[in-house]
């Protein structure tokens, strides 16, 4: 096996959840070098992000992408749209890791040695990732000498050094981090204080009884908020007001579908391929050259034809072209290439030979292993288990059990169903050679190879150019936004609203993949403007849409300007007054000197009980969402008094604790202190990361290209 399809089967996996960095470079455009305001200028554009006063662009950005994803094709694995948006996550993330800790490992003297590297490879003690890669799936146990033996082979290919390279990259990283995160996790020291105060948090466990005086008790109206107060306390709060950057847009879409021009021609089309279609020498290689789907070559039986055919096909006329006829968004012409009684289903085992120095050596290598097999020299399962690259199906001996027509690609289907039990015969396809025997079929059925010439239902280049023009004459004629909402009374469409988009949201209402509407979103500058893409157009094409869409509201990232958040804070100022109202009821009739239930006969309130509570708790049974205030009350007041008035979220509380038992005595320092050292040392692990993250001042603005 050679070392790259080795990687691609060992290591598809693991690159899914090993983020690295690339090893291809790249060379800046000349557009983002030298001095004047027009390069300074393209030089903000392609600003994608800053990371700790350092700008990142989106070339460099975009080549690590690019490096990221070629390990991942490497791998054998499809990079689809959707992983692109996580490989670009990851990188982002790397990225952010590297302006962040890279100085700190620099200033603290960690690092990672060539000799600490070669024994997390070579070592008694392999780094995990190794473990991974060179470990048999079949019997768990690692094989150090295949290792050896790879880690020779990747100095003579450089694609799979570099697949290689990757991996060992990932390996100092991640020993650099689990460093830093070690240093950090053993500077926090649990003291004896710490022990004591968590034992006096955890020990009290309280039975209550309270009372509630709702802040609904008292109108809206009877609170006057002046906008002094509102200042001030806008300066005191302004933190609680930072806000991300988002958007509002409404739009209208014109869809571009298949207009009955459209499918009369494609009808008339197939139409005039029936004639060719029924008189071609090579029908298989008339429908490939001629059909949207290539031919499959595939036999059925009569219940797994599709319902449309089923009547033309128990016929049995191979000589009739059937359609055209409509089916799953495609018409289509049908005509039966061949009738034939094939098994049901096979039992069949093969070997798999794919790796070798020439094409003709690997097909030599699957010869010479059938002819062994034929002339009984060995027997099928040593030689699968010792040669087959298949590994799902080596391990039993290249069985793959039974299976039915069309599960198997092409040759290896047709090598299957068109032998005989006890054939051994070698079949090429796109994975390699496989040399298969046929163990068993089960009873031979009527089938049928049906050869189809479809094509696809979809709008014209003119349609497409119609209904463009339709949208581009919508806007044309409705060019502001006032205009634009008169344009849809007047021709009846449907308006469609998202607010608060996001800068990295895909999807909007009715839009599946939105993005292009998106990033042109936040490149308009005022509110009531058009949307426009980077071209200036304000038609933009979403998937199979034209829309045309007006940004109604702009919030920029940082602090909400005070007129913004003014309900919120008259809100907050509101409830504060309220609070300060009810208390002084509680102090104007002492309430402090009465039991709690002869002041809610007092004051017309509902005694509540509550049971098991402790520091800890986060909820007090008859009240909806936490009362941390009235928890902490509870917990350190004395037993039998009446306590308050305590300042809480829904309202202010009176309480009296009837009951409270203190295992504080019962717990063990020497635990406390274990658990306490875990969770700072767990801590330890995020929250520096987290406080460098923070003075970091992220700026992300991938949103502007992605």
């Amino acid at each position: 096996m050679s070392a790259i399809q080795f990687l691609r089967e060992k290591a598809g996996a693991l690159v899914a959840f090993v983020i690295g960095l690339s090893l291809i470079f790249f060379v800046a455009s000349d557009l983002v070098g030298g001095g004047g305001s027009q390069s300074r200028r393209i030089r903000k554009y392609y600003e994608i992000g800053e990371i700790a006063g350092e700008k990142i662009s989106y070339q460099d950005f975009e080549t690590r992408v690019q490096g990221l994803v070629e390990i991942y094709k490497l791998s054998g694995t499809d990079v689809t749209a959707e992983m692109y948006e996580t490989v670009r996550d990851n990188v982002w993330d790397q990225m952010v890791r590297e302006k962040i800790l890279d100085s700190k490992y620099d200033k603290l003297g960690i690092g990672v040695s060539n000799d600490e590297l070669d024994d997390l490879v070579l070592g008694d003690n392999p780094h995990p990732i190794v473990l991974q890669l060179f470990t048999d799936r079949t019997t768990g146990v690692f094989n150090q000498s295949y290792l050896v033996n790879f880690l020779k082979q990747i100095e003579l290919d450089e694609t799979v050094r570099t697949y290689w390279l990757f991996f060992e990259d990932e390996i100092v990283n991640e020993r650099a981090s689990t460093k830093y995160n070690t240093l950090v996790s053993k500077g926090l020291y649990v003291t004896s204080k710490m022990v004591e105060f968590q034992r006096a948090l955890n020990g009290p466990t309280v039975d209550f009884s309270y009372v509630m005086k709702n802040y609904a008790s008292i109108p809206d109206t009877a609170i006057t908020v002046s906008t002094g107060e509102i200042k001030d306390y806008y300066k005191k709060h302004r933190e609680d007001y930072k806000r991300t950057a988002s958007r509002d847009v409404e739009y209208v879409t014109f869809d571009v579908v298949p207009s009955e021009e459209d499918r009369k021609s494609i009808e008339a089309w197939l139409t005039d391929n029936i004639e060719a279609f029924k008189t071609a020498t090579d029908p298989e290689q008339y429908i490939n050259l001629t059909s949207d789907t290539r031919f499959n070559g595939f036999y059925q039986t009569i219940d797994q034809v599709a319902p449309a055919l089923r009547e033309f096909v128990g016929g049995g006329d191979t000589d009739a072209v059937y359609g055209p006829y409509e089916e799953e968004g495609y018409f289509k012409i049908a005509k039966i290439l061949d009738i034939a009684n094939r098994p049901d289903s096979v039992h069949a085992r093969h070997i798999l030979i794919s790796s070798g120095t020439s094409y003709e050596s690997v097909k030599a290598m699957a010869d010479s292993l059938a002819n062994v097999i034929r002339s009984d020299k060995a027997s099928f399962e040593p030689l699968a288990m010792a040669y087959s690259e298949d590994q799902g199906s080596a391990a039993v001996g290249g069985d793959l059990g039974w299976f039915e027509e069309g599960m198997m690609v092409t040759p290896f289907n047709d090598a299957c169903f068109s032998g005989k039990k006890g054939d051994v015969v070698v079949a090429e396809s796109n994975y390699g050679f496989h040399i298969i025997e046929i163990l068993d079929q089960s009873r031979n059925v009527r089938k049928y190879k049906i050869g189809e010439i479809d094509r696809q239902i979809e709008p014209s280049s003119a349609t497409i150019q119609d209904v463009y023009s339709q949208a581009s004459s919508f806007i044309g004629n409705y060019n502001t936004y006032d205009r634009f909402n008169e344009g849809i009374a007047e021709l009846g469409m449907s308006k469609k609203i998202a607010n608060s988009v996001s800068p990295d949201q895909a999807s909007l209402p009715g839009l599946d993949d939105s993005r292009n509407l998106v990033m042109s979103l936040f490149n308009s500058k005022e509110e009531g403007s058009a949307v426009l893409d980077n071209s200036e157009q304000a038609v933009l094409e979403v998937g199979d849409k034209y829309v045309v869409g007006f940004c109604t509201r702009i919030q920029k990232e940082g602090y909400a300007p005070i007129e913004d958040v003014r309900p919120d804070i008259i809100f907050a100022l509101t409830i504060e007054k309220k609070a300060e109202r009810l208390i002084e009821d509680f102090n104007s009739i002492n309430a402090g000197s009465m039991t709690i239930d002869n002041l809610a006969t007092n004051m017309g309130l509902t005694v509540q009980d509550a049971a098991q509570i402790n520091f800890s708790s986060y909820y007090v049974s008859g009240i909806a969402g936490n009362e941390p205030a009235l928890i902490a009350a509870a917990t350190v007041a004395p037993e039998g008094v009446t306590t308050g008035p305590i300042k809480g979220n829904n309202g202010v509380f009176m309480l009296a604790v009837y009951n409270s038992v203190d295992s504080s005595s019962e717990q063990d320092p020497d635990m406390l202190r274990m658990n306490l050292s875990y969770t700072y040392g767990m801590r330890g692990s995020y929250g520096a990361y987290e406080a460098l993250q923070s003075a970091a001042n992220i700026v992300d603005q991938r949103y502007k290209f992605y």
